[in-house]
């Protein structure tokens, strides 16, 4: 849990560690001594995708786990916030590699015909990810047009108010993995397995926070919205059909976690090409990658499309 120094006067918004405002009212925050204490911190960052990564000489390589683009040391004099707590890697790495073989055999016709066969795992990484979870309690406003008591009118205006409380947001502090795939190896993560210490040291990279909260919270704003949005249309606006739907959200409250979640990043080669898959460190069945088409088949598809719309045209002249 996120360590809460005070409530703001103004909201009572719990406030922690770290905070100069409330993150909902804006409120300047009491003076803490602690939070004055600044830390430089060394990190290496990465010149091709921006990650931060810890370094530890004894296990890292001086080229980023991510991307394999060259880093370079990077001095921050801001304090740094810190992982709360680690997910356990539920998967090992033959686990990851099972699931690889898997997925490429599952991709359809229109892929090469010898992808697992020809498929060579190059690089292999496990990882930890950072997010920032957020808790929080909004009132959504919302207007919309419905079909709902249309009468002679095609739509009927329709607004209303509704408490919600939305729970374990998560939204991604990476830089190393895009957001796409944040998105897609978070799905089936269990917060409840949360510890203080990682399961897993070995060559594992593990990225450091470098997104600050302020900037965060913009960011679970915007998720916000968009969880509103779909709260109230399928949960509020009356009717089969809605149009112009208008959402504004007031939260009402908003706590903090940082945690450093488990992924595997492999990078595959098929005939002298490289690709990239990344799964999740605790269910194979979440993972997100690139995989290659053969040209071949989708040559011999068109081909074939074409001919049998020949074919049609020629049956209905014939029939005139």
């Amino acid at each position: 849990m996120p360590e809460i120094i005070s409530l703001c006067s103004r909201c009572n918004t719990p406030l922690e560690h770290g905070d100069l405002r409330c993150s909902i009212c804006g409120q300047s925050s009491p003076p803490n001594e602690s939070a004055r204490q600044q830390t430089v911190a060394k990190i290496l960052r990465c010149k091709g995708c921006g990650a931060a990564v810890a370094f530890d000489p004894d296990h890292q390589a001086l080229r980023c786990s991510f991307c394999d683009g060259i880093v370079e040391i990077e001095t921050i004099v801001d304090p740094m916030e810190q992982t709360e707590a680690y997910l356990p890697f539920i998967l090992t790495p033959d686990d990851a590699q099972r699931a690889l073989r898997q997925w490429l055999g599952s991709l359809g016709w229109f892929r090469p015909s010898d992808l697992i066969s020809a498929s060579h795992i190059d690089d292999l990484h496990p990882l930890y990810w950072v997010a920032w979870v957020f808790d929080t309690e909004c009132k959504i406003s919302w207007a919309a047009d419905s079909n709902a008591n249309s009468r002679r009118s095609s739509w009927a205006p329709h607004s209303g108010q509704t408490d919600v409380v939305f729970q374990n947001i998560l939204v991604s502090a990476s830089r190393g993995l895009s957001q796409s795939e944040a998105v897609a190896v978070s799905q089936g993560l269990d917060l409840r397995t949360a510890r203080a210490t990682p399961n897993l040291e070995d060559g594992v990279t593990r990225e450091q926070f470098d997104v600050q909260r302020s900037q965060a919270r913009r960011q679970v704003r915007d998720a916000l919205r968009l969880m509103a949005q779909q709260h109230v249309e399928n949960t509020q606006i009356p009717g089969s059909r809605f149009r112009n739907v208008h959402v504004e959200t007031v939260v009402k409250g908003l706590t903090t976690r940082r945690l450093s979640l488990p992924a595997y990043v492999l990078a595959y080669r098929y005939h002298d090409q490289l690709y990239r898959v990344v799964i999740s460190g605790q269910n194979a069945k979440h993972l997100t990658g690139t995989a290659p088409y053969s040209t071949a088949k989708i040559a011999l598809t068109i081909g074939a499309a074409v001919v049998v719309a020949l074919l049609f045209l020629i049956v209905i002249a014939a029939s005139q």
